[in-house]
């Protein structure tokens, strides 16, 4: 009787666990490739007339582009803690400079930890810009996080191994390539093993679907500028472009030419800008970084090239998704303008294309003009692999408008803002907008200046960088204090109006025209709503990670 017993279970388990195995198999794998710095028209899909992408204008074609798709905060780190919890800045709380990093708790309910928890697993290669734990970047929770990692904290540079121990075993010397061996190394069990890379096993299993995130430090200003056409390098970037004379952006004005700022002095100190910007200032610098960017973006184009090659030669291809996308974009010199943190179009619009093998023909190559966010890639994912979306997460699952053209769009308004208010001249501002009209407010700059801070360490021997970019626990209140301030009654020292649909580079400010003083109230009311909505409720879910706190933290 209890052998019956026994064989019966036996034969219940083993038909659960190829029922189980089955439906693992059946949820589609998912591979999220994320750029640095990469405005919306760098690829050919875009419009770009110089760059050859024919990989990623391939991606396209065969998927769903997003021709509205913005970010929530133009600058790294935020953009990505965004991307990564499904949340606004001002929900989650951490940027350069506000003496934070990502709480445990918050961080158990990002994408990768949601996803991994349910069964999939988890890779992450190239670049980390998001502090997780105490200790931030020294925490090793990132490292802990996934199944597969092949990442170093902070920038790259474009010879990643100049800078970061767990890419020395690399063959390649060049970022994509180097990130292209960790991704082979991922889905590959017969590819070169990366001594390096951190594996909790030893191989993928076939039975489970993965998530891999593909994070580059390029085509970002930073790693384009470390680019030194060494001889071993591939030609792509040592020639290609180098024999076309690349046109200056629309609306470009030299430094030398700008007779009235886009925005008031006072307001954005562009002499305190960070002089990694200052290509932008002439129009031969701007050439030699654009022809940088070019070529890291055709470096990025064959990665994904390879990655769809790797994933046909493994049988993957029919049931892995893939997602391409960008943390932000760049002024180079458009109206004068360098950098980036701030809420116009060239900073906020970015590309993002989602290829799901599974589409009809009718939804390949499609282009929707839906406003969608990178704080909707998050729940959007989970929803792809059948996974609960969690109650913290803001964003909204755009799955229904991949598969059907008439679905209800998400939202009727974009909400974008800057809190990386610093020493470099930015001050904080928010943005609402549809498809037509866009609203942007200021507030006070309070900041202390860079160059009078990089004056003074000169003057005593201070370290630079150690004036500028350590972060203490003062800055902690400081942040609170201006991710606080606009939503509970401080008022804006100017203001923008902009009919996008009639001017989308943004020239014209229309908020003194009377005419459109309805239109400005009405959106005033929304910016009302659309902040509160940002905010959430709840204290921010946060760590204090400051060069109080942890010294030799990396802040």
């Amino acid at each position: 009787m209890n052998k019956l017993f026994l064989k019966k279970v036996f034969i219940l388990v083993f038909f659960a666990n190829i029922a189980t195995s089955i439906f693992a198999q059946q949820k589609p794998n998912i591979v999220f490739v994320l750029t640095d710095d990469q405005s919306y028209g760098l690829m050919g899909c875009t419009g770009n007339e110089f760059v050859q992408t024919p990989n990623i204008d391939k991606l396209a074609d065969e998927g769903v582009m997003f021709t509205n798709a913005h970010i929530t905060s133009a600058i790294c780190t935020p953009s990505r803690i965004c991307i990564l919890l499904g949340q606004y800045e001002r929900k989650h709380g951490v940027n350069f400079n506000s003496g934070t990093s990502v709480s445990d708790e918050a961080w158990e309910k990002s994408y990768p930890m949601v996803m991994r928890k349910a069964g999939y697993y988890t890779g992450w290669v190239g670049k980390n810009h998001a502090p997780v734990g105490k200790g931030g970047y020294e925490s090793g929770v990132m490292e802990k996080s996934f199944d597969y990692w092949y990442a170093a904290h902070g920038h790259l540079g474009f010879y990643p191994k100049d800078r970061h121990k767990i890419f020395n075993d690399a063959i390649a010397f060049t970022q994509p390539e180097i990130i292209n061996e960790g991704v082979d190394d991922f889905l590959d069990p017969n590819a070169r093993k990366l001594k390096g890379a951190i594996k909790f096993l030893e191989t993928r299993p076939k039975d489970k679907p993965f998530l891999l995130s593909i994070n580059f430090n390029l085509p970002h200003s930073a790693s384009t500028k470390t680019m030194k056409l060494k001889k071993d390098d591939d030609e792509i970037y040592k020639s290609l472009y180098r024999d076309i004379k690349l046109p200056l952006p629309d609306n470009y004005i030299a430094k030398k030419d700008i007779k009235t700022p886009k925005l008031p002095a006072d307001l954005l100190r562009a002499e305190d800008r960070q002089e990694g910007y200052n290509y932008s200032d002439n129009p031969k610098d701007f050439r030699e970084r654009y022809t940088r960017q070019l070529q890291a973006m055709t470096g990025i184009d064959r990665l994904v090239g390879n990655l769809r090659a790797k994933l046909k030669v493994l049988n993957l291809d029919k049931n892995t998704i893939i997602i391409f996308t960008s943390d932000h974009g760049l002024f180079m010199g458009e109206q004068g303008l360098g950098g980036k943190a701030l809420c116009y179009e060239k900073t906020t619009h970015v590309p993002m294309i989602i290829m799901d093998p599974s589409f009809k023909r009718k939804n390949r190559g499609r282009k929707s003009d839906a406003l969608v966010q990178s704080i909707d890639l998050a729940p959007t994912m989970l929803t792809m692999g059948s996974i609960a979306i969690p109650s913290e997460m803001q964003g909204k699952d755009i799955s229904n408008l991949l598969v059907d053209k008439s679905a209800k769009e998400v939202r009727d308004y974009v909400y974008t803002e800057n809190l990386w208010s610093t020493q470099f001249g930015n001050p904080v501002c928010e943005a609402v907008q549809d498809k037509e009209w866009k609203y942007i407010r200021y507030y006070r700059n309070k900041n202390f200046s860079a160059t009078k801070k990089i004056k003074v360490a000169k003057e005593l021997g201070i370290p630079v960088n150690k004036m500028l970019y350590a972060v203490h626990d003062p800055d902690i209140a400081f942040y609170r204090d201006l991710s606080d301030a606009s939503w509970q009654g401080e008022k804006p020292v100017y203001e923008e109006l902009y009919n996008l649909k009639k001017d989308p580079a943004e020239l014209h400010n229309l908020v003194k025209n009377g005419e459109y003083n309805a239109k400005l109230d009405a959106l005033r009311k929304v910016w009302k709503k659309e902040i509160l909505n940002a905010r959430g409720t709840g204290k921010p879910k946060v760590y204090r990670y400051t060069n109080d706190s942890d010294p030799t933290g990396g802040h």
